[in-house]
Order: structure tokens, then C-alpha cells, then sequence
């Protein structure tokens, strides 16, 4: 087997979390070695990492891809190749397709198209109830036959909490993972920010963040009712933490995640109707954003995502209370999560614990460690490379990005899976 030396890179562990120079060694796919120098001994190929940091590849939670149906907005090999120039080797993908996946049948076709267009892992989520409509459990069984890592309906509610309690119930016999955006559905509906000062000003319809508490709570007794293994989607404000706090104190199998959005930006970027700042959930308050960026380095919130949401010119050019949310994030994610550390609010091994680490234990993949034996799944960057985003450089179809013309910092170098490097020179 062929093998391959990068040297001369900064380490940056998440497990052990650390980060110290050294030297990887690749073989047949996996980290065949760490050294604290380059080794002697003969390699097919030698990646010279000129002090740049070396990092498990990011495994991004929550990535919507637009096969089947909406194909114009992103396809598979679109998202990759975005996905390969952030960084990302792992995309966990949502089921809010056209139609959604729940079926084994629709899961196998992503599965398939994914094996032969994308360059990076695919793992497909499925929808926890038929067309995620909320009304009757998908076949959660055959489905995770098929693949399925986790179940969700994505960005739609269960709302009948008899529905959610089944299928939770059912999950929990068959050892997996429910997904939830945890939101109280009647209070959110209509909305397009978080209520307060700016969405008055504005004249926007606007959602308390006590919605997301109350979403929360529901979800979290649910869990502990039915004992699944349970993942909240996006915590994003303050309000919402010191239940996610008791459920963990409690013993409860929790996680939860939130997005790059809503840990760099606030209400306030929404500025003059900037549609390409619309999410779901609205940005939230900056004394929310701030308690955020505190639960992530404290481990409270678990997972940091780009939740990739593709459209679209058309949708996104319309008033700001019509345009459709979400923004993308493979290529941007890693240099707006930097923002964190070159702000002294997180370590780079704590970060990549977020973006890598957490997200591979959680779904049970082998991925997300520098470890002897491990897939060798990387991403080499220098994080200190400044540079003004502009989105008509983006890879993926669509280019709805807050950060176009914004400064940032960090660039991929080089990006391997399975040992092979699918970006950089």
C-alpha cells in the first residue's frame, strides 16, 4: 500500500485536545501514524503543510441537498465539491427533499447518487414521519436497513405530541437517533424575526425566543418519557439553555446543536431587509449569541453546523417576510467558526471537538480523530489567511450567503477522505 507524509503541520486533536507540530502518516485510507517530527522512510507522496494546521475533517450536521426535486438549488456533486473546498468530509444530510425521504426506496437512490457523484461521505437522515407531515411514523425500520443515521423531519414540527411520543417510543427499541428543530409551532408561525426592538422598528412579524424554550421543554420530557437518544437541532438562545442544562445533569441521552449563523451573527445584520440573513430560526438577539458562544466552548451545546439550506435567486429576491430562509455554509463554515477562536472564545481543538469529534460519536462513525487507525479524513488550513468572501466564487449552485463581502479568515489547503486528497494541490 502506498503511503503518504504531510509534515511540518500544526496537530489540532480534539480528543486529547491539543495542538502541537508534528508529522501524519497515511496508509490504506486510515492514520497509520503521529509523530512529533517527520519520520524517515519512503512515501509515494510528501504534502509539506508549511506550519498550517492539520485537523479531522468536518462533519457538518444538517446539510440540505436538493436530489430529488429541487436539483437546481444543489445537487450531490455540487455539495461535495462546496463541501471538499470548506473542509467538510462527512455531510449529514436532512430529508426535506422533493419528495422527502421516507422511504427505503428514496433513501437508496440518495445513497447511490451519492456514491457516484459526491466526493465526500454521505449520511443520510430520514424523515421521522411520512412526508414529514406529522401526522404517522415512517418506517423507521426499514429505513435505518437502509442507512438512515438519524431521523428528523427537519425544519417542521411534530406538533401532535402523541405522534412524536410513538415515534420516539419506537425509536428507542431500535436504538436510534431523533432529530428535532425545537420550536412551539403556533408562536412561530408566520414569523421572519425574533421579537424585540429591530423586528418592531422594522415591521416585521416577530417569534419570543421563549418559543424555542417551550419547544424544548416539550421534546426534552418527551425523551425522557420514552428514553430515546435525542438531538436538538439549533439551541440559539438564552432562554433555552438551562433546560438543555438539566436534561444533561439529568442523565437524559441529549445532544444539541446550533449553526455558524447563529453564533457570528445577530438580529441586528438583518440591517435593511437583507434577505440572505432570513434563517430558521430568525437570528437572535446578541446577549443570545454571546450565552451561545459560551454554552459551545462549555460543551453544553454540542455540535456546530453550517445547516446548508440552498435557494434559489428567485426565492431569496422577494420582500424580507416572503423570501424563503436559510443560507449556505460548506464553504464558509470552518473560516466563520475561526472567528471564534481568533476571538478568544474557543480553542481550535474545542472547536473541531464541535465541528468533527461530537457529531461522529453522536452518529456512530469512526470519523472526527486523529488517531492511529482512524479514517484518514483531513483538513489542512491556515487559519490565519485573511480574505473578502465573494459569493460568485461559491461551489455550491446556490450562493445565498450572509457573509458575501464580509472579511474572514481561514483557508483549506487540503482536503482528504479515505486518505485521498480531494482538494488542494
Amino acid at each position: 500500500m502506498t503511503r503518504t507524509l504531510i509534515r511540518d503541520v500544526r496537530l489540532v486533536d480534539p480528543e486529547a485536545g491539543t495542538e502541537a507540530p508534528g508529522a501524519l502518516v497515511i496508509e490504506g485510507g486510515h492514520i497509520a501514524g503521529l509523530f512529533p517530527a517527520a519520520p524517515e522512510g519512503d512515501f509515494a507522496t510528501i504534502v509539506d503543510g508549511r506550519g498550517c494546521c492539520l485537523a479531522p475533517g468536518i462533519v457538518d450536521w444538517g446539510v440540505k441537498v436538493g436530489e430529488p426535486g429541487e436539483r437546481h438549488k444543489e445537487s450531490l456533486r455540487s455539495a461535495g465539491l462546496a463541501a471538499a473546498a470548506g473542509g467538510v468530509t462527512t455531510l449529514v444530510t436532512r430529508p426535506d427533499t422533493e419528495p422527502a425521504l421516507d422511504s427505503p426506496e428514496a433513501l437508496e437512490f440518495v445513497r447511490r447518487r451519492a456514491a457516484s457523484e459526491c466526493p465526500v461521505r454521505v449520511l443520510p437522515m430520514a424523515a421521522l414521519t411520512r412526508g414529514r407531515e406529522g401526522r404517522e411514523m415512517a418506517e423507521m425500520g426499514f429505513l435505518r436497513d437502509a442507512g438512515a443515521v438519524a431521523f428528523t423531519d427537519a425544519d417542521r414540527v411534530v406538533m401532535d405530541s402523541r405522534v412524536l411520543a410513538r415515534a420516539m417510543t419506537y425509536a428507542r427499541g431500535l436504538g436510534a437517533l431523533v432529530a428535532t428543530q425545537t420550536q412551539d409551532p403556533w408562536l412561530s408561525q408566520g414569523a421572519a424575526a425574533t421579537s424585540g426592538k429591530l423586528a418592531t422598528l422594522k415591521g416585521l412579524p416577530g417569534v419570543s425566543p421563549i418559543a424555542e424554550r417551550i419547544g424544548l421543554e416539550r421534546d426534552l420530557a418527551l425523551a425522557e418519557m420514552t428514553g430515546v437518544a435525542f438531538h436538538a437541532h439549533q439551541v440559539t438562545t438564552a432562554a433555552a439553555l438551562p433546560a438543555l442544562r438539566r436534561a444533561k445533569e439529568a442523565g437524559l441521552d441529549v445532544t444539541a446543536g446550533i449553526s455558524v449563523h447563529h453564533l457570528t451573527l445577530n438580529d441586528l445584520d438583518i440591517g435593511e431587509y437583507r434577505t440572505f440573513f432570513k434563517l430558521v430560526p430568525p437570528l437572535r438577539s446578541e446577549a443570545d449569541r454571546a450565552a451561545c458562544v459560551e454554552a459551545l466552548a462549555a460543551g453544553l451545546i454540542d455540535v456546530l453546523c453550517s445547516w446548508h439550506t440552498p435557494q434559489d435567486e428567485e426565492s431569496k429576491r422577494l420582500p424580507f417576510e416572503a423570501a424563503a430562509p436559510g443560507a449556505v455554509g460548506l464553504e464558509t463554515l470552518l473560516p466563520a467558526a475561526l472567528r471564534l477562536v481568533h476571538g478568544g472564545h474557543i480553542s481550535l481543538p474545542a472547536l473541531f471537538r464541535a465541528l468533527s469529534l461530537n457529531p461522529s460519536r453522536r452518529l456512530n462513525q469512526p470519523t472526527g480523530r486523529l488517531a492511529v487507525g482512524a479514517p484518514a479524513d483531513l483538513v489542512l488550513f491556515d487559519p490565519d489567511i485573511p480574505f473578502v468572501l465573494d459569493r460568485s466564487t461559491l461551489r455550491s449552485k446556490s450562493r445565498n450567503t450572509p457573509f458575501d463581502g464580509a472579511r474572514l479568515q481561514g483557508r483549506v489547503i487540503g482536503t482528504w477522505v479515505g486518505g485521498t486528497r480531494i482538494w488542494g494541490d
